[in-house]
């Protein structure tokens, strides 16, 4: 007679610190899988405080009202209905757990502790967390012998091993995988690895939330113990999905589930960047945002990203021209603002430059005017920013891209004042290629209007600060098609320079950048979040110190 066993996968976003919205997003989410006939809903790692909790997890105060959550969530299932793999910190003696409860019979049935706590990239869980002191154990729902696997516990081996020498029949694997450009990839090859080494299917639950500098796409998966990713969730969407399995002849096989293509490349990061600036203002509780929209790529992507993530009526976009603005960004920025649908209005920034040429005109007497007063431009640009935003309640968004943030090409108190800034980890060259893909295509998920949205006038000319005559961004720096593969090598894959020659680019250029990023460190600290989208960003990834004497020569 042929066994079946019917796993909900639970794709909802938790906010962290949020336990009671959290448990009530679980509570809906398992009545509606007792609706489709689940005998078993699964959430991601950590759902009931939300991930990363980061030291709030640490406050003795905020582990028992994650742990009180849990038990009352324990006691709903006393209905009958479908027990509940959900992550919860727990605290067992003198230790914090990162675990996950399994709750059935209206109980807490049993906890398992996650064993391999990863301290690299994004992570340092060590910090927070201690290792389970002991390998999981099976747990059993209707019969069947799952092995819960707590996220990096999957990517390593002893849980899985151990889970399946001591009867385990499938794996449920809740995570919490930020989102990266190679993480799909990253995640099915550490899967396929372990069911190598097990032989046994397997069921990932990923978290799907936008959570400060990090993004989690969602994405769960089953794979079959062959190593087939047999059913997919999808990216960027929340949802409930039913996952059918069957036990025949002393083999647990998925029968039936989701099966949604997954998007790479443009779609993918330009999705990914969205949803992250949706949850940060939404969540932070932002009325909308404001936008320098200056006729530029950057601030023109940015302003699209935000339609797509909020909707036009959230986004306020404000040109502030100078003496050097030329006709054609003016022009560009107001095409820009009527395609995505947007507020728009002019400030001059003149009477402001004038009176600070009067007012420092002593204190510069005998100088030549240079980066300062460009400078001066740029922050009285932030000045007018901020001061809409506190007097209307939306957040400022800030439109450099990790280009100029690699190398400083930024003004301090200037275009770089804001609360987020959604282009942080996007190199120059993938802004353009970004607009390109959004004046082509659309997302379910996407709020904007369908066509183009980006002027191509503002992809095709040459990219300018516009803070004195005929300036040009390739005036500083060297062109992006050099620039940021560059950039790429050092910050991201930590090459030595010699290294980065023999690819071919100049000493002399390659030494210059690598200064400029050093010294750059210091505007880097005080600049505002942004979403992860690369293998190392600034911030959660890459840790510099400031003072630095350090030139690889």
């Amino acid at each position: 007679m042929t066994e079946k066993l019917n796993i909900a996968i639970a794709q909802v976003s938790p906010t962290v610190g949020d336990i009671d919205g959290n448990l009530a997003l679980a509570r809906a989410a398992r009545a509606e899988a007792a609706e489709a006939g689940a005998d078993l809903v699964v959430f991601s790692e950590l759902f009931v405080s939300g991930y990363p909790p980061e030291d709030l997890v640490q406050k003795p105060s905020f582990q028992r009202a994650c742990r009180r959550a849990a038990e009352a969530f324990a006691e709903d299932t006393a209905d009958g209905g479908p027990g509940v793999i959900i992550g919860v910190p727990w605290r067992d003696g003198p230790h914090l757990y990162n675990a996950g409860a399994f709750l059935q019979g209206g109980r807490v049935d049993a906890v398992r502790y996650k064993s391999h706590l990863p301290n690299y990239g994004v992570f340092d869980e060590p910090r927070r967390f201690a290792s389970g002191p002991e390998l999981p154990q099976p747990v059993e729902v209707n019969g069947f012998r799952i092995g819960l696997m707590i996220c990096e516990d999957m990517w390593l081996p002893g849980p899985g091993e151990h889970l399946r020498d001591n009867g385990a029949e499938l794996f449920i694997v809740p995570h919490g995988s930020p989102f990266r450009e190679t993480a799909l990839n990253e995640r099915v090859g550490a899967a396929r690895d372990r069911l190598r080494a097990c032989g046994l299917p397997l069921l990932f639950v990923n978290q799907i939330a936008g959570q400060d500098e990090v993004v989690f796409e969602g994405a769960s998966f089953v794979m079959a113990a062959d190593g087939a990713v047999a059913h997919r969730c999808p990216q960027f969407m929340e949802g409930l999905y039913l996952t059918r399995w069957e036990r025949d002849a002393d083999r647990v096989v998925c029968v039936d589930g989701p099966n949604h293509d997954w998007v790479g490349d443009e779609e993918m990061v330009y999705r990914a960047v969205t949803m992250a600036v949706r949850d940060y203002v939404t969540r932070n509780r932002f009325k909308g945002v404001v936008i320098g929209l200056s006729g530029g790529v950057d601030s023109a992507l940015t302003a699209a990203i935000a339609v797509d993530a909020l909707g036009a009526d959230a986004v306020h976009c404000v040109m502030m021209p100078s003496r050097y603005t030329s006709d054609e960004s003016l022009e560009d920025a107001a095409a820009c603002a009527d395609f995505l649908g947007v507020s728009y209005r002019t400030i001059a920034i003149e009477p402001g430059v004038a009176a600070f040429e009067t007012m420092m005109a002593d204190a510069f007497e005998d100088t030549q005017a240079d980066t300062t007063e460009e400078n001066i431009q740029s922050r009285l640009r932030g000045v007018i920013l901020m001061a809409l935003s506190n007097k209307f309640g939306d957040m400022v968004l800030t439109t450099g891209n990790k280009s100029e943030m690699s190398v400083g090409y930024a003004t301090l108190y200037g275009d770089m004042n804001g609360g987020y800034n959604p282009l942080k980890d996007i190199w120059k060259l993938d802004v353009f290629a970004l607009c390109r893909w959004r004046n082509a295509n659309d997302a379910p998920d996407l709020k904007g209007p369908k066509g183009e949205v980006i002027p191509e006038r503002i992809i095709t000319k040459p990219p300018s600060a516009e803070l004195r005559e005929d300036q040009r961004d390739d005036d500083s720096l060297p062109p992006y098609d050099i620039l940021d593969p560059i950039l790429e090598a050092l910050v991201e894959k930590e090459m030595a320079v010699s290294d980065i020659v023999a690819l071919g680019y100049d000493e002399k250029t390659v030494r210059r950048v690598e200064h400029l990023v050093y010294v750059a460190e210091y505007k880097r600290r005080q600049a505002p979040p942004g979403p992860k989208v690369t293998a190392v960003n600034f911030g959660r990834d890459r840790r510099y110190p400031i003072t630095n004497g350090w030139r690889d020569r």
